[in-house]
């Protein structure tokens, strides 16, 4: 007998109980009726023998709690029918309310009466790792900030749970690979390999009518769209790790991880510099040469006052500590750098004082080092 044979047996008619009777009353259902048909009460007698085994049979699956419960899910899955002979497969996804796999089911507790083993859940997968790429203004990148991100992914049709079936008809098992799931392809002379059923796509069972979003291939992009917090402090290029907010996992698997690079827009005024903001501030020559207090922009708090000192060259850098980025192993500071300008054009009264300025300090090369250090190194 089949495996497959063992899906019409009624081991509660077997036992003479009704299906929702208590596990006591069927515990006594059949202690009653192995005392009554046990070989040692009957000896030669082959009826009674067959009897014994078969209420032994049917005590050991709706005996026990877990084999019960498949066995009525499964009944109740097929309504009493009996699945083609040669079934050898799983039942495809989102296909089973029971969420277990058939073959076992089969070749486990419906194997010739011998002791029944567990039946294998559907293997939970776990979601894709998706990447995505963020673009944020320099503000929000100093400041942190929440974003909305549009994700596109392929995964489990929703509609048919991946099954390929329109939700509401019944599968049946693939002729072409007679539930197998995979099909021998013969390359040739005495070579063959197994490939993947082309019907049934190595689910095992088919439908006759297809899911009419999936088009039968059990699969489908959808769109989402989510929320993600940007940390405080986050760089150009840096690679951030939503863990859990990747592609959807099936058969009740976690969701991927989603990386988000981050790409940060520039700023008209302000640079960065590791946790620092850099500022360049064009001074003028009298404030370079005499010295001055000048007043310079932060990125967020207000203006704060500089002072220059007299002979301050360009390229300077001041430090205006406290006013960088914020970040969770401290904040960095401003960096000014000064930049000295030279007027392009001059006025009578400017022409004149610069050239008297010139006349003041003729003596004055401040290129005759370059001279002597050559001259050293030539001796």
């Amino acid at each position: 007998m089949s495996n497959a044979d063992w899906a019409d047996k009624d081991f509660y008619k077997v036992l003479g109980v009704d299906k929702g009777a208590e596990a006591p009353a069927i515990k006594k259902a059949y202690r009653k009726l192995a005392r009554e048909n046990h070989p040692d009460s009957n000896p030669g007698n082959q009826v009674a023998e067959d009897r014994f085994k078969q209420v032994a049979e049917a005590y050991d699956v709706v005996g026990d709690a877990d084999k019960r419960r498949e066995y009525d899910e499964f009944r109740s899955m097929f309504s009493g029918s009996r699945p083609a002979a040669g079934f050898g497969g799983g039942f495809p996804a989102g296909g089973s309310q029971a969420g277990f796999d058939l073959s076992d089911l089969f070749g486990g507790m419906f194997n010739g009466g011998q002791a029944a083993s567990r039946p294998r859940a559907r293997q939970a997968v776990r979601g894709p790792d998706q990447e995505t790429t963020a673009s944020i203004g320099f503000d929000d990148a100093v400041d942190g900030a929440t974003i909305s991100l549009r994700l596109s992914s392929d995964g489990q049709c929703p509609t048919c749970q991946g099954s390929g079936g329109k939700p509401g008809t019944r599968p049946h098992v693939c002729p072409m690979c007679d539930g197998a799931g995979m099909v021998v392809s013969t390359m040739g002379g005495a070579f063959s390999m197994n490939e993947t059923c082309p019907q049934c796509r190595g689910r095992q069972m088919i439908y006759d009518e297809a899911c009419q979003t999936c088009f039968g291939s059990g699969r489908s992009t959808t769109t989402r769209t989510l929320q993600a917090r940007i940390p405080a402090g986050v760089k150009d290029g840096q690679r951030i790790l939503l863990k859990g907010k990747g592609g959807a996992g099936e058969n009740g698997g976690p969701a991927g991880d989603l990386y988000v690079t981050v790409r940060v827009a520039a700023h008209p005024l302000f640079g960065r510099k590791g946790d620092h903001l850099t500022l360049v501030v064009p001074v003028t020559f009298d404030e370079a040469a005499l010295g001055a207090q000048i007043t310079v922009p932060t990125l967020h708090g207000g203006p704060v006052t500089l002072k220059i000192a007299p002979g301050t060259p360009t390229g300077r850098v001041l430090r205006v500590r406290g006013r960088g980025v914020e970040t969770k192993s401290g904040t960095g500071d401003l960096l000014v750098t000064v930049e000295v300008q030279v007027p392009t054009e001059l006025d009578d009264a400017a022409r004149a004082a610069v050239t008297a300025y010139r006349d003041a300090t003729a003596g004055t090369d401040p290129r005759a080092a370059l001279f002597a250090r050559t001259q050293g190194r030539d001796s």
